[in-house]
């Protein structure tokens, strides 16, 4: 597997989304390695890469202990679980993606040894299979968890696009996203698109992106 061409052509087309976009605009590759080796991980790294994301906390512990001796920034991308809380903290992530609910952020507060950079997941395609704040409740429960939990650090949103083929439809929810972000006091991070729409989600004002399957395959 050519990780350094896969590397270089993601690289690329979030450079020239990202120019489209605007030339201040600065954006973060987050590679997903749900599927990936550690090896995998290590070669990666080894073309540039150095922020890589996972969706279990079994897979987030077993691969960030077997390449403890590479600088990784390790992030939290899937569900959490109330009974997987503490076993993340112990981990220590660099950054929680999955902060889909006031009470969740409650219990994290109240097992917290330390503060927590974290996102909260805002369900903007009313999807019943994703997780998340409805759009309307977002701004009102991000000031809740700012004013409730102070060892929660609130960086902004993430938001995962509908599963369709329909531009229109995902531009609709990224636009949707932007403008609750725009709403957001003190968010800095807007965490849209993945493989299939990140330079929809880029031209929408994403500043981090989550790819695995195309940074995890076999060239064309």
């Amino acid at each position: 597997m050519d990780f350094a061409k896969n590397l270089d052509q993601i690289i690329s087309r979030i450079e020239k989304a990202r120019l489209a976009y605007s030339r201040h605009h600065i954006v973060q590759l987050i590679a997903v390695s749900k599927y990936a080796s550690a090896k995998q991980i290590a070669d990666l790294y080894a073309c540039g890469q150095r922020a890589f994301g996972e969706n279990k906390i079994q897979d987030l512990q077993a691969k960030s202990e077997h390449l403890a001796d590479l600088p990784l920034e390790w992030h939290m991308l899937g569900s959490l679980q109330s009974n997987k809380i503490n076993k993340m903290l112990a981990l220590k992530p660099f950054l929680l993606h999955s902060l889909h609910s006031l009470a969740l952020a409650q219990e994290i507060q109240a097992r917290s040894p330390y503060k927590l950079k974290a996102l909260l997941q805002v369900n903007v395609s009313l999807e019943e299979s994703k997780s998340g704040v409805r759009p309307e409740r977002t701004l009102e429960t991000y000031q809740q968890i700012k004013q409730t939990c102070p060892l929660i650090e609130l960086q902004g949103i993430m938001v995962i696009g509908p599963q369709t083929e329909d531009t229109r439809q995902i531009e609709r929810a990224f636009q949707s996203a932007k403008d609750i972000f725009d709403k957001l006091p003190q968010a800095s991070i807007l965490s849209m698109g993945m493989s299939g729409d990140f330079e929809i989600a880029i031209s929408y004002g994403a500043n981090m992106v989550r790819i695995g399957q195309a940074l995890f395959k076999e060239p064309n």
